[in-house]
């Protein structure tokens, strides 16, 4: 099993970290996320958060690691913020935004409209010869991934020209086509 839920979390400069009943409230200058959480014990100590489990049951265990891996994305998403990328790849792809509304044409009959959450600051990249990208960025780690999922979701990269909406860096596995 795991051991990862034993590491101290070390609380960046400018965060607060508020553990009340059983649940847990970060604060920072992005932003304020909260979490609850069941079955762990949630200690503050000068400069650090430290999690401890009741017994080495197989559901405390899991616990243990989920809720020490939560907390420390929370407090280096309102200090630090996350950001994901998204890479358009085939011809006539482009993205556009206005404001929260993200237009994406993606070779359907109509464009995809899509708004986006208020949480979450949206950037479309597009230049002459290179493929278009959405920036996603936000305080919170758990939006910014569900959000980029969707996007991507529209139009899985498939496996022989590599077209569709993919991650910047995500390795595709490509297949030979039909060999003559």
């Amino acid at each position: 099993m795991s051991r990862i839920g034993n590491n101290p979390i070390t609380i960046p400069e400018g965060v607060t970290v508020e553990v009340n009943e059983n649940v847990v409230t970060v604060k920072g200058k992005l932003g304020e996320l909260s979490q609850e959480f069941s079955g762990i014990e949630v200690k503050v100590e000068d400069g650090s958060v430290q999690l401890t489990r009741p017994s080495d049951s197989k559901e405390h265990k899991a616990k243990h690691g989920l809720y020490r891996a939560l907390i420390a994305n929370m407090a280096s998403g309102v200090s630090k913020g996350w950001t994901k990328e998204l890479e358009l790849v085939g011809v006539g792809y482009r993205a556009s935004n206005q404001g929260q509304k993200l237009d994406l044409a993606l070779g359907f009959s109509h464009n995809i409209v899509m708004d986006i959450a208020p949480e979450v600051k949206i950037e479309t990249i597009s230049e002459k010869g290179k493929n278009p990208i959405v920036k996603l960025t936000s305080h919170d780690k758990q939006l910014v991934g569900q959000v980029a999922a969707k996007i991507r979701g529209f139009r899985k990269p498939e496996p022989y020209k590599g077209k569709g909406v993919k991650f910047v860096g995500e390795q595709l596995r490509r297949k030979a086509g039909k060999s003559a």
